[in-house]
């Protein structure tokens, strides 16, 4: 198993930042393409959610991110002090395809994961919150 932990403060040009050193973990791990660029779409979902949402968009508070692989999964862990989550309830994707204005402008990081990974759970004890998702490699 190999594990990494990143840390960024909770500024929007960190995830980028973040995303390109994991993605060279990953790559460096052997992880192929189609397992990576699905990963990544979905960190920074996540990442964006905790900016935004735990922290209000306060820069400067702190982010770990923890990336574990093993023979079966690559696993993400995004641990955050901020405001925790009242709802993790993932949306349906409901709008009229023939008429695009009926999409919705946001709101849809959950479902974003939800789709592209295999697990996807939240929890928060003790004014620490912890977002995890798992992609299978097999």
């Amino acid at each position: 198993m190999a594990i990494s932990k990143f840390s960024i403060t909770s500024e929007y040009h960190n995830i980028s930042l973040v995303s390109r050193k994991i993605k060279m973990f990953l790559v460096e791990e052997g992880i192929g393409s189609e397992i990576i660029d699905p990963i990544l779409i979905c960190l920074m979902e996540a990442l964006n959610n905790s900016i935004e949402h735990s922290y209000l968009e306060k820069a400067g508070e702190n982010i770990d991110i923890i990336v574990s692989i093993s023979l079966s999964k690559v696993e993400i862990s995004i641990l955050e002090t901020g405001i925790a989550r009242t709802n993790f309830d993932k949306p349906q994707l409901q709008f009229d395809p023939d008429d695009l204005s009926t999409a919705p402008e946001g709101g849809m990081g959950l479902f974003i994961i939800d789709n592209l990974m295999d697990s996807i759970s939240y929890t928060s004890n003790h004014g620490v919150n912890l977002t995890s998702f798992c992609k299978m490699l097999k």
